[in-house]
């Protein structure tokens, strides 16, 4: 099985989850699985490319399955992981991971720009120096 018939049945694990939007679009990523328009796994090259905690893709590419992903600019990303071919790892498990990843960063972002939001409205107090 070649490399993007891989991905191609991977991409169909995918098909109906929660926030996961398909491949498709223009420019960079139009290839790229999604999560509410954040890539987390792509093929690219021929490889598998996820994004994991850095701690994860450190484990990773200590443990000789991949190195860290590199878009041609010189300078390998901390939290992409890009996995060896000749890898025993199963691709579905590392790209549910990286979804679990994704789903997790959303949280936080959400919770963290939730807290930073200034309360409106009726009964909302007004810093007297803003206008």
């Amino acid at each position: 099985m070649t490399p993007e018939q891989r991905y191609e049945d991977m991409v169909d694990d995918f098909a109906g989850e929660d926030g996961v939007l398909p491949p498709g679009g223009s420019g960079f990523g139009r290839g790229a699985l999604r999560y509410r328009k954040k890539i987390f796994a792509m093929l690219v090259r021929g490889r598998l490319v996820v994004k994991l905690p850095r701690s994860r893709v450190d484990e990773l590419v200590v443990g000789g399955h991949g190195e860290r992903f590199d878009a041609n600019k010189g300078t390998p990303m901390k939290e992409w992981f890009s996995l060896d071919p000749e890898s025993d790892l199963a691709w579905l498990p590392l790209a549910r991971e990286a979804l679990d990843f994704a789903r997790h960063r959303r949280l936080l972002s959400w919770a963290h720009g939730a807290a930073g939001r200034r309360p409106s409205g009726a009964g909302a107090v007004r810093d007297p120096g803003r206008r």
